[in-house]
């Protein structure tokens, strides 16, 4: 879908229908070589969950054994929410090459580089498009940090492996921010956002536009401004920003340091040139120091010690911009970024682009087709893994194979698309929450869900009883969420690889039992049991 126009249509997308129909046939190969003979291949789902750095690590280690075991080459579909996000799109990037992929990850957390310039660079020009935001400044100083990494490449550039069947479609999740009431009100569907190598918009509306398109403006159906293609880097930010929505945060650091944020445009007017680059190393700084050290935590006052870094050289060339026409202009642009930092902070404004179905008069719900812009944000604040986006019946899953790789409940998002598709009528394996949990307290490595209709989903919690014994607690400790990649050594990076590919290699004879089951060579008597654990 190359067009300039918005798609509104049901079903699949035809670039999407093209690519699945054309993996089918590696898939039946893939399956041979797994000695399953079957006529028509089964659609199988690879999810994984959100959770930083952990996840972006874990899932690494899952896609490379499922390569390793010939499994990943029999799987349709997959599809991930924030930090999971950032290993399924390097999957791309690397061509499908596993082992380089793995081999540059350790290089990264063994040198633990950073381009400090190149991303300060890379948010200074964000900053001047007219829809810049948080996600901006977060993808590119913060994920980028944390990844060490600062992709170029765009989703488009992912078409030509997926158009030849050769790896699984990609899905990468996102929600609409402004849709939250509609969420926490009806699990309204309407609320999650896809990205595809071909096309962005919203699956349960039917409404896409072109991935080139994305970001650039629309009205009544028709482009009317062409923007650039979002790269890699900033799409990442924008998979992986909890932040964008908690209200905590917000009302923690603007209940103390509203004053901070709102005086500082007035500020700018009034200072000379020789005191604006004082002034935005300091206003630079504050805002590092107010959201990263208040919290107490040693580990994030990174951004506040970069920023320190960055402003140590000599004060004579601080003070003299003007000497240099080429540093006066670059200096307006430091400081239109600072400012504009400090307005999106103070008014906590994530994810926003333009609204490509704004005054488009096939879509009858004027929330959707008034707004001129929306707000994306990270799907894990709805559910913390992408089941809502690959369960309509229009992409037919046999099969999902659900990576938890949370630190908390590893069946809270069981829980919550158990819920949501109750209240839509989507066939769901049913579980009774005390048996949840039971499970909880101490998780094994695989369950395997069954209902009487809709797809079989395993689930494989990365902290279980079968991998980590009775360590589970001092697993999560390690690997907590917010700790940042300074704190990933090299040791500590290959140990969650190695768990993470112990629980495929593990369950592997599993998953080739249920390839089987939906291949439809073999149905156990019992299949029709709402649940069981294997």
């Amino acid at each position: 879908m190359g067009s300039s126009e918005v798609s509104i249509i049901p079903g699949l997308q035809k670039e999407e229908k093209a690519a699945v129909e054309r993996r089918r046939l590696h898939v039946l190969k893939a399956l041979k070589k797994l000695r399953i003979e079957a006529d028509e291949a089964p659609v199988v789902a690879v999810l994984g969950s959100g959770g930083g750095l952990r996840a972006h690590i874990a899932c690494l280690g899952v896609l490379s054994e499922m390569k390793e075991q010939g499994l990943l080459d029999a799987v349709t579909y997959l599809a991930g929410v924030s930090g999971s996000t950032w290993a399924i799109s390097s999957l791309y990037t690397n061509d499908g090459d596993m082992e380089a992929l793995e081999a540059d990850l350790k290089h990264r957390f063994t040198r633990q580089e950073w381009d400090l310039a190149k991303s300060l660079q890379k948010t200074i020009q964000a900053a001047r498009s007219e829809n810049y935001s948080l996600t901006d400044f977060w993808a590119y100083m913060v994920i980028s940090k944390q990844t060490r990494e600062l992709p170029e490449s765009h989703l488009s550039n992912m078409k030509k492996p997926v158009e030849e069947g050769t790896l699984p479609y990609p899905i990468f999740a996102a929600i609409d921010n402004d849709l939250q009431p509609s969420w926490q009100e009806a699990r309204a569907p309407e609320t999650w956002f896809e990205f595809t190598p071909h096309h962005a918009g919203f699956s349960a509306l039917g409404a896409f536009v072109s991935i080139t398109h994305f970001g650039s403006k629309f009205k009544k159906g028709r482009l009317v401004r062409t923007h650039p293609e979002r790269d890699l880097t900033f799409l990442r930010g924008l998979w992986g920003s909890a932040l964008g929505n908690t209200e905590v945060i917000r009302e923690y650091i603007f209940d103390k340091h509203s004053s901070c944020f709102y005086s500082f445009a007035d500020q700018l007017r009034n200072l000379t040139l020789k005191g604006l680059w004082r002034r935005a190393v300091a206003n630079a700084k504050s805002i590092g120091h107010l959201i990263f050290d208040e919290g107490g935590e040693p580990e994030h006052t990174w951004l506040t010690e970069m920023l320190e870094n960055w402003t140590r050289t000599s004060l004579e060339k601080q003070e003299q911009p003007h000497e240099d026409p080429e540093r006066k202009g670059s200096l307006s642009n430091l400081m239109d970024f600072v400012k504009k930092t400090g307005i999106c902070a103070s008014k906590w404004e994530w994810g926003t682009t333009h609204n490509f179905l704004y005054k488009h008069g096939g879509i009858r719900d004027k929330i959707m087709s008034s707004r001129k812009h929306l707000h994306l944000v990270d799907a894990g604040l709805a559910i913390n893994t992408p089941f809502p986006l690959v369960l309509p019946p229009t992409r037919e899953v046999h099969l999902i194979l659900s990576f938890d790789f949370s630190a908390g409940d590893p069946f809270e998002t069981i829980r919550a698309t158990t819920d949501y598709c109750r209240r839509h009528k989507i066939p769901f394996p049913q579980v009774e929450e005390a048996e949840l949990d039971l499970w909880s307290k101490a998780p094994a490595s695989c369950y395997i869900l069954k209902g009487e209709t809709g797809p079989v989903v395993m689930h494989f919690p990365l902290f279980n009883i079968d991998a980590c014994g009775g360590d589970i607690e001092a697993w999560s400790d390690t690997y907590d969420t917010f700790k940042l990649a300074d704190t990933y050594t090299l040791d500590v990076v290959v140990l969650l690889l190695a768990l993470a590919k112990k629980n495929v290699r593990e369950n592997k004879k599993k998953i080739l039992r249920e390839l089987m089951n939906v291949a439809g060579l073999y149905y156990p008597k019992d299949s029709a049991r709402s649940c069981c654990l294997a």
